[in-house]
């Protein structure tokens, strides 16, 4: 009887022997791919930087590539500058500078950048930054009456709000408090 206790002894023993093999392999398999997703991570940190940097300045470099031909017609225009005489040459100026705005806007067009439209719009905050409330009764309250600089957005977000004037309509007041003022007015300039 003994035996039979010694050989379930001896097999159970073998049995947790092999499972503390199978354990410790499985471990060091675990620890080693523990190690290598680590050792990835480190280097994605070191990438990583790096890339976001040669994006910004790719990106950057593709921006202001869009722009020297802008730069290009600055220079053609003042160059026939100094040759313009009369009134002629001042209408050629003017139209050379309009090309030049024009190409700016569609070098900026090209980069998702677009102008606010402001002018006779209803006034919206997220968009227009009041610089100052002027009365005209034939506008609509809260109207932007006059574009002081130009808004621009990329996509949805607003780069730079325009800054306007707004119409404020006064309301009239009522006939009776425009009386009782008076005579308040009235009283104080006799005492």
């Amino acid at each position: 009887m003994a035996e039979k206790i010694s050989k379930k002894v001896n097999k159970k023993i073998e049995k947790l022997e092999k499972q503390i093999d199978e354990l410790t392999t499985e471990k060091q398999e675990l620890f080693e791919q523990l190690q290598r997703v680590s050792a990835d991570y480190a280097n994605f940190q070191k990438r990583a930087p790096k890339q976001i940097a040669d994006s910004v300045a790719y990106e950057k470099k593709a921006v202001l590539r869009s722009l020297l031909p802008v730069v290009d017609n600055f220079e053609h225009a003042l160059s026939h500058a100094s040759d313009a005489q009369g009134e002629e040459g001042l209408d050629n100026i003017i139209k050379g500078i309009q090309l030049v705005f024009d190409h700016m806007l569609d070098a900026l067009k090209a980069h998702g950048v677009k102008r606010i439209d402001a002018l006779d719009q209803p006034f919206d905050p997220n968009l227009h930054e009041a610089m100052m409330r002027r009365s005209e009764p034939d506008k609509e309250d809260d109207t932007v009456l006059e574009v002081y600089q130009a808004g621009y957005m990329i996509g949805e977000q607003v780069l730079r709000p325009s800054k306007v004037i707004v119409n404020k309509i006064e309301e009239e007041k009522p006939a009776e408090e425009t009386t009782e003022a008076a005579e308040e007015e009235n009283d104080k300039q006799e005492s």
